[in-house]
């Protein structure tokens, strides 16, 4: 009797059977949450483009003029450039003061300020010659670019679809026409031409990928590049300048 009262009467140890389902269950409670916050992640680039996608099939695709946020580091690191942050600011109020609505949108790049020009805003589909309503925007555009002192490059962009004309064997020639055409118009309208270059990108530049007519829409662009000025000095210089 004595030895069993003994053996009752010793302690138990380890810990209480409960602890291990009690530890379990926080265990599967922390994955749980991780699991949850790991699905909350949104791509910002692929929202980006599902938001386009969004708004070109429900008839919004040619955006207001206004500021194409690419992420918040880009906009302070460009904008902490001050002479950049007046001609955004400059090109801003005056689209605005133009009522540019739906013609133009502006994007912010790490070489500068683009002003977006959708296709059907200055020509027409397989054309490099412009519409006769692309002529009064480009001029108000010039207006503003002889304003300030910035390099301009003008640059053409496709989307994949090959050419159905015999007049541009491949997209680089229509984006490279498109481009000088506008080069040309500008400087007919006294924009400097030792500020202007053109460049054609085909279809090699996409904004979104091309999956689909309304990513398509959006390729076809020409970009008017406002470089900031730490670019537009490594531009060449004329052989006449001192």
């Amino acid at each position: 009797m004595r030895a069993n009262r003994r053996r009752e009467s010793s302690p138990k140890t380890g810990s209480p059977s409960w602890m291990v389902t009690y530890g379990d269950m926080v265990t599967l409670l922390l994955a749980f949450f991780v699991a949850l916050y790991a699905f909350s992640v949104i791509d910002a680039e692929r929202f980006q483009a599902a938001l386009l996608s969004i708004r070109g099939s429900l008839g919004f695709f040619e955006r207001e003029s206004g500021i194409v946020e690419r992420g918040q580091g880009l906009e302070e690191e460009l904008l902490a450039d001050a002479q950049l942050r007046g001609v955004k600011e400059k090109a801003d109020k005056f689209l605005q003061d133009q009522n540019f609505r739906g013609k133009v949108t502006l994007v912010l790049d790490k070489r500068g300020l683009i002003l977006r020009f959708q296709e059907t805003v200055l020509f027409d589909p397989g054309k490099a010659s412009l519409k006769p309503d692309a002529k009064r925007t480009l001029n108000v555009v010039a207006t503003f670019l002889k304003q300030i002192p910035n390099q301009v490059r003008i640059e053409g962009h496709t989307c994949d679809l090959p050419l159905k004309t015999s007049l541009y064997p491949s997209n680089w020639e229509l984006s490279t026409a498109r481009a000088t055409t506008v080069i040309r118009y500008f400087a007919s309208l006294g924009v400097p031409g030792e500020r202007l270059s053109a460049v054609g990108y085909g279809e090699y530049r996409p904004v979104v990928p091309n999956t689909s007519e309304v990513n398509r829409r959006q390729n076809r662009r020409v970009d008017i590049l406002i470089l900031k000025q730490e670019l537009g000095e490594k531009e060449p210089v004329p052989a006449n300048r001192n």
